[in-house]
């Protein structure tokens, strides 16, 4: 691994990566004015081929480029090697790529990692609520006792009833109120009663909620509205697509936003409440006190703190490879993300048969 300023040349081994100098972001309106050749969201700094040079930046040293593969993730049984993930992954600060690992480019669906971004226009518009509501709305929970409170809480705060909830069914028996995004639904109704809005169809691409939701994540990825994808999300809300470096840009300035010191606060007060006591984003934000962290559908893993945002990007989709994956690009980052380094495997009866590595 090669940091700012060295001039040694990076090997290839597996889960290795690079550390660039700064790459500062250009934001351009890529469907109507990218310089040729180049694509959107590409930092101004273009990495060159392997072993060759860079210009020579601010620190007087050329800088090497290598061939950096996505990380590689293992399942293994017994001495078998069962599956095999890739995760792409990035890392920004200060409006520059400090490392990756694959594809930083790749475009992805934030899915339930845009829930921190999807609080923020409560925290802007409700200082009534609290703490553990605003970390209910930008949770993806599992209805247990704590986080059932959490959200009859914000629904009793917003006020709104169980029945306007527009995400679904979970659970047994099937309830509105146990469907893993129904915090974010509940914020998205208080937020309708503190703007005046009607509140039916708030799920809808057309709403004033979705385009606040829209505004809000154009605003922290630093892009126009227009050049972000949008599709429908599980639960029925929007979902928005842009590259990975960006995505990560995005948590990287989380707390500068208007709101966002607060939904992050709330987020580092109930971790518990975000997933849960086996999940990656709960797991790592008990590890790492002071960052945030929240994971989305299709394996997709973001994290904020010390100035730093990271987004890891499973490419089959699979969450199991996430914890190992952070664990390897986080030790790079000069952090230890501790026992999320190995996952166990178990079968039916609770007994661990394998294991889920950095491979």
């Amino acid at each position: 691994m090669a940091t700012s300023g060295s001039a040694s040349r990076l090997n290839c081994e597996p889960n290795s990566l690079i550390v660039w100098p700064a790459q500062s972001f250009r934001k351009s309106r890529c469907r109507q004015r990218a310089p040729r050749g180049q694509r959107c969201f590409s930092p101004r700094f273009t990495p060159p081929t392997v072993g060759e040079p860079a210009v020579v930046g601010q620190s007087g040293r050329a800088v090497y480029a290598a061939a950096v593969e996505a990380l590689s993730v293992i399942v293994r049984r017994g001495a078998i090697v069962e599956a095999r993930h890739r995760v792409h992954a990035v890392a920004v600060s200060d409006g520059a790529v400090i490392a990756e690992a694959g594809n930083p480019r790749l475009v992805c669906f934030m899915r339930s990692s845009s829930k921190p971004l999807q609080a923020v226009p409560l925290a802007r518009a409700r200082e009534d609520v609290d703490d553990r509501e605003l970390a209910i709305a930008s949770a993806s929970h599992l209805a247990n006792p704590a986080q059932l409170d959490a959200v009859r809480s914000l629904l009793a705060k917003a006020p709104a009833e169980e029945a306007e909830l527009e995400c679904g069914a979970e659970g047994s028996p099937p309830r509105k109120l146990n469907h893993n995004c129904s915090g974010k639904h509940a914020g998205m109704l208080a937020l309708c009663r503190a703007r005046g809005w009607r509140s039916e169809g708030y799920r809808l691409e057309g709403h004033r909620v979705q385009r606040e939701m829209l505004a809000v994540h154009a605003e922290a990825a630093g892009v126009a509205e227009d050049e972000l994808e949008t599709a429908v999300d599980g639960c029925g809300v929007v979902t928005f697509g842009m590259p990975l470096e960006r995505i990560a840009y995005a948590f990287s300035r989380f707390e500068q936003l208007d709101g966002g010191a607060r939904v992050a606060a709330a987020m580092r007060a109930h971790p518990d409440l975000i997933r849960g006591p086996k999940a990656s984003d709960t797991r790592l934000m008990k590890a790492l006190p002071g960052w945030i962290a929240k994971g989305g559908a299709e394996g997709l893993l973001c994290a904020a703190g010390d100035g730093i945002g990271v987004a890891l990007k499973s490419e089959d989709g699979s969450g199991r490879a996430l914890g190992p994956a952070a664990h390897t690009f986080f030790a790079h980052l000069g952090r230890d993300l501790g026992d999320l380094a190995m996952l166990p495997v178990e079968n039916s009866r609770g007994e661990r048969v394998g294991e889920i590595v950095s491979g």
